[in-house]
């Protein structure tokens, strides 16, 4: 495994020039009336798992919009948690996840988000992306990398790393990757990924970086 990332100034430089234009992840996307607080930080990403973008947005909306705490939150059934969410993605599961965490959040920690990393990973349904996001984006802490697919996905399709699941890439890149890059990185790459670097027949012809990126899996591209 290489121990720098070649170009790297050249890289982000070239993706913040290009991906401007595009939206925002949800996770760290500014929400019209609804308050940017790390318990409406951490609802939002567990709305996202497995779900697109603009549905997450529209689900944290319809939720957040008025049920922003756990306190608010934790009135509501189950039933009603599922009806303002769906057509997320396993809607009732996370309807049932989304209300147990607010009551968790009121036994154990006076109705805050802990800010330590081990601590969210403790809450039940949270893993390390989602406590990674809730550390960047809701704590606006410094020091961690959240790894979603299109994170794990395009530092191999580049050729930094050489990993199996966003785990191994999360303590991979953490090795090489230059720590003034960490904060944008998620923002950066998820929305590459959902945009240019999708996953089947990239468009390379239209990439930024394509003259750095070594196509690694790539077996078609537009």
């Amino acid at each position: 495994m290489q121990q720098t990332i070649l170009h790297i100034d050249n890289i982000f430089t070239a993706l913040q020039k290009e991906l401007h234009k595009y939206k925002q992840p949800i996770v760290s996307r500014s929400k019209s009336g609804i308050p940017d607080t790390p318990f409406v930080t951490l609802i939002s990403c567990l709305l996202s798992l497995r779900t697109k973008d603009e549905v997450t947005a529209q689900a944290s909306r319809r939720l957040l919009k008025k049920y922003n705490t756990p306190e608010t939150l934790v009135q509501l059934s189950e039933k009603q948690i599922a009806s303002l969410i769906y057509p997320v993605g396993f809607y009732k599961t996370k309807a049932k996840r989304i209300k147990g965490i607010s009551q968790t959040l009121l036994d154990k920690y006076q109705g805050e988000v802990p800010d330590e990393f081990e601590e969210l990973l403790t809450l039940k349904g949270v893993g390390r992306k989602t406590a990674n996001i809730v550390m960047v984006y809701g704590h606006k802490k410094h020091g961690y990398l959240p790894i979603d697919t299109h994170c794990h996905r395009i530092p191999n399709r580049l050729g930094w790393i050489k990993t199996k699941t966003p785990e191994d890439t999360e303590q991979a890149l953490k090795k090489i990757l230059p720590s003034e890059y960490w904060d944008d990185f998620n923002d950066l790459f998820v929305t590459f990924g959902q945009t240019i670097c999708v996953p089947i027949s990239p468009f390379c012809s239209r990439c930024p970086i394509q003259q750095y990126c070594t196509k690694v899996n790539v077996k078609s591209s537009r």
